[in-house]
């Protein structure tokens, strides 16, 4: 088997993987704690759960539309600087959330969460094309993306205790208070990174933005991403209620499934980020793809299904959806040039949060549920179309991963170990 080689990180590189991990685990957190505060958000709020559900995809739109929004000038500042900054509106964002007594405000604090939450991703990605090599990235991505496990384990136990315990206010707070931590770690430990500043040539952001959209090799990535994203997503809104009124799994094991599928994800994502580093990224993400199709397609056609293989099943999908995670966000980090990487990262996570959301949308489209406590029918036509959707993202990760090829293999300047002093904002 041909290897790539593994490049080791320096100590600086491990405290920046560190910073980045927890950011992408508070914005997680705070989006995947609202799941399990529904029912109380419902009752408290006197909404229906129509109501709950727009509450929820508000985030994820407006995290969409701030990606594009945010693109043109993405690369016209230090990157430090731009992520300090939508951290911060991410905070008030989510302490404001604690502060909602009624159903438009909520929806109102959700959407300032999501301008400011849904672009961090997209610079963190940057942050990490600048600062890591491509044969170091796997690892990488295997590390931050453990804040999607860490807030299943976290999100919805601990969530649901404290709600319980002081109101569901309470969850949001407990993010921003992280959150603020962290912010303060930013600012006293991440250096400046701003090598990209000197590669700019578009005058203004609308122009830079229009320079990135029209690149057909920037385009291929944006369209494996969103093909990823429908095919990831289109399960996710109806998991619960399948696995409690389909397979019986009852309202108090529901919270060990997630647990334990939380867990699996936390375990497999370091191990698939060092054997991408390893091994072709493309082999493991085609070899994943087929595993997910083959656990969803039977997963989505159970009925009344003992617990404990409902949690094999679902630890087996949940390697195979990590396992396809971490090579694919590697290899979609080579394709942007070092000017137009902030540009390129926000374009890709707002496709992310777009195609997640429409793909919730068509998922609600399909489902019919007769009544509240009634087996959901043509959750199987749902896998279906997840089989078909996987099987053209792997053209297009294909082509994505002709792409990688042919960029060098390069070390940023800006990876170097520096002192661990104050560092100015």
């Amino acid at each position: 088997m041909k290897t790539e080689g593994t490049i080791p990180f320096s100590g600086y590189q491990k405290i920046v993987i560190f910073i980045l991990a927890m950011t992408q685990f508070t914005v997680i957190l705070d989006f995947m704690v609202m799941s399990p505060l529904g029912d109380m958000l419902i009752k408290s709020l006197s909404m229906k759960p129509s109501s709950f559900g727009i509450a929820v995809s508000a985030y994820a739109f407006s995290a969409g539309i701030s990606g594009l929004l945010t693109a043109g000038f993405a690369d016209r500042f230090d990157r430090k600087k731009l992520l300090l900054f939508f951290y911060s509106g991410f905070i008030v964002g989510t302490f404001l959330c604690s502060l909602a007594n009624s159903f438009e405000l909520l929806v109102a604090a959700r959407i300032i969460t999501g301008l400011f939450g849904g672009v961090i991703s997209s610079i963190s990605m940057a942050i990490i094309t600048d600062l890591f090599s491509l044969q170091q990235r796997g690892r990488v991505m295997g590390f931050i993306q453990m804040g999607f496990g860490a807030s299943q384990v976290l999100g919805i136990p601990i969530g649901l205790y404290i709600a319980n315990k002081w109101g569901w206010e309470s969850p949001f707070v407990m993010v921003a208070a992280v959150a603020i931590i962290i912010a303060i770690l930013i600012v006293v430990v991440l250096k400046p990174i701003n090598k990209h500043l000197g590669l700019q040539h578009d005058r203004s952001a609308f122009k830079h933005l229009w320079h990135t959209v029209s690149k057909k090799n920037y385009r291929i990535g944006f369209a494996a991403t969103a093909a990823l994203s429908i095919g990831g997503f289109m399960m996710m809104p109806f998991g619960s209620v399948f696995a409690v009124n389909n397979l019986h799994v009852t309202a108090e094991e529901l919270p060990i499934l997630f647990m334990v599928s939380g867990v699996s994800s936390l375990i497999i994502m370091p191990l698939i980020g060092k054997l991408s580093d390893t091994v072709s990224k493309f082999r493991i993400f085609s070899i994943a793809s087929i595993w997910t199709m083959l656990i969803c397609g039977a997963y989505t056609n159970l009925s009344a299904t003992p617990f404990w293989i409902v949690i094999g099943l679902n630890v087996l999908m949940m390697i195979g959806i990590m396992s396809r995670m971490v090579p694919s966000s590697a290899l979609t980090s080579a394709i942007p040039d070092m000017e137009d990487r902030g540009a390129f990262m926000s374009i890709n996570s707002s496709m992310q949060q777009i195609a997640g959301g429409v793909a919730a949308a068509v998922s609600g489209m399909i489902v019919v549920q007769q009544t509240k406590f009634s087996p959901i029918e043509h959750y199987d036509i749902v896998g279906y179309v997840v089989v078909v959707v996987t099987l053209i993202s792997i053209f297009l990760m294909y082509r994505v991963n002709q792409l990688a090829k042919k960029k060098p293999a390069t070390v940023s300047p800006e990876a170097e170990e520096p002192e661990l002093v104050m560092s100015e904002f």
